[in-house]
Order: C-alpha cells, then sequence, then structure tokens
C-alpha cells in the first residue's frame, strides 16, 4: 500500500522523508524513548537513516506497518512517530512515541485516533492492541483516553533495553 497522509485539527500525519532522520535522531536521544520502546541503545544517527529510509517504507510496502510521523500544522514541528502493526488477520498493534517537548498537549491522542479511524476504514481490522511496560503510565493515559480496555498484566513479558524483564500492560479495542 502507498502511504497515506492524514490531518486533524492540529496535525498532519504523513509518511516520514529523508528530511525528518535528523528529527527522528532528536527525538530518539530521549531516556524515556530508550527505556520504554525497543530502540537501540545508544540510537545513533544510523539508526534514525535506517527507520525512515529502509524500515518504515518496507512496512508501507508489505503491508504489515503503517508508520507515520506526526507534525504539527502551526510551524511543523515533529510531534512523535504512529504506527499500525499487523499482528494476524484483523489484529493490529498500535504503536506511538512522542518528542520530549511535544507531550502533555493531548497530541499523541489525537494522532493515534486519527490512526486508528484510518485503520478501521482502510483495513481489515476488528481488533487493535495496545502493549506498554508496566510502568509507562503516559502510554497507558493515551490509550485510555482513546477507549482500550487495559486487559490485563503480562510478567516478565519482554526484556528491556537495561537487560531486565519487565512486566507489560496489553489492551484492546474493539471495531466501533
Amino acid at each position: 500500500m502507498d502511504p497515506v497522509t492524514l490531518e486533524t485539527e492540529r496535525l498532519v500525519l504523513r509518511a516520514f522523508a529523508p528530511g525528518d532522520v535528523d528529527v527522528v535522531y532528536d527525538a530518539c536521544q530521549d531516556e524515556d524513548i530508550q527505556f520504554y520502546t525497543p530502540v537501540p541503545v545508544p540510537f545513533r544517527r544510523q539508526d534514525a537513516e535506517k527507520r525512515v529510509y529502509e524500515d518504515w517504507p518496507e512496512g508501507w510496502a508489505t503491508d504489515k506497518d503503517y508508520t507515520l510521523g506526526a507534525f504539527r500544522k502551526d510551524g511543523g514541528a515533529f510531534v512523535g512517530s504512529y504506527c499500525l502493526t499487523r499482528l494476524s488477520l484483523g489484529v493490529f498493534e498500535l504503536g506511538y512515541w512522542a518528542a520530549e517537548k511535544q507531550r502533555g498537549r493531548g497530541y499523541s491522542a489525537e494522532a493515534a485516533r486519527a490512526l486508528c479511524d484510518w485503520g478501521w476504514a482502510a483495513l481489515d481490522v476488528h481488533r487493535i492492541e495496545w502493549w506498554a511496560m508496566v510502568g509507562n503510565t503516559g502510554s497507558r493515559a493515551i490509550a485510555e483516553k482513546l477507549g482500550f480496555t487495559v486487559e490485563g498484566t503480562l510478567r516478565h513479558r519482554v526484556i528491556a533495553n537495561d537487560g531486565r524483564p519487565h512486566d507489560w500492560w496489553v489492551g484492546g479495542l474493539l471495531r466501533p
């Protein structure tokens, strides 16, 4: 599938372009992104280039991972990365992270809602899942604001970048 562009009241969500490497690199220097998301640590410029030039375009080309960058309409500031990833037939995972300076303003919920709405309309989706490491209360607040039901805690689900296993929350959102 070709990448789409989505618009909300305050944001434009679009495929990442070569000119976005620096904003991805800068955002992923944040300790919370490095702890709570599966990015390499340390996150190097070549890691940002691989995502922008290879990984994210391949996700669209193979219809497995639909990643968009969110940018503010009032000046173009980079907000974060938002994706729907195919897990199985009709089941996708919503993933997101926000640049540190853009948190706490409702942008992530706005961007994630737009992406989920697009998923319901354009993809064969009957369930969207959300996963977050226990303790990532910002991610959980966004998921709950979007209507996800937190369905449980998985003990020691993933070994994080600190080398230790961590518990994870899982939630689900069913087709409206």
